[in-house]
């Protein structure tokens, strides 16, 4: 007695394997539904400030001046005048209003910041050396 072999070859080649899909759209809803069920949602909080600066009810305490630290500071310019001399432990304070209304530039490779100060302050008001 043979086997017909070539019957079973072409048997084979008609029965491609088949994947069904619904199983796994089912088990991907259920870990939706899973991770939607067990999540929990905040809404962002609302702030009027469009700048990204922290408005004045948010600061902590009366202050005038307000510590940006640069690792590595070497210059502060201040409308073109060298303030460096103000810097203490890569740190330099700076007045309120110039972080309101001015415009601070910091370039954290040079070690370098840049400053323009609102319309009628003094570059010596605009820095002073951080209190330590």
């Amino acid at each position: 007695m043979s086997l017909d072999t070539e019957k079973y070859k072409n048997r084979l080649k008609k029965n491609k394997a088949q994947v069904n899909l619904v199983p796994l759209i089912d088990v991907i809803f259920t870990i939706l539904i899973f991770l939607m069920v067990t999540s929990s949602f905040q809404a962002a909080a609302t702030s009027t400030s469009s700048s990204g600066k922290p408005e004045v009810s948010q600061s902590q305490g009366p202050s005038e001046y307000y510590l940006i630290p640069v690792s590595g500071l070497k210059t502060v310019m201040v409308n073109g005048v060298d303030m460096s001399k103000d810097i203490r432990n890569g740190e330099i304070a700076v007045h309120t209003d110039v972080i309101d209304n001015g415009e601070i530039i910091i370039k954290s490779k040079d070690g370098e910041i840049d400053i323009t100060t609102p319309a009628g302050m003094t570059p010596d008001k605009a820095v002073k050396v951080p209190n330590t």
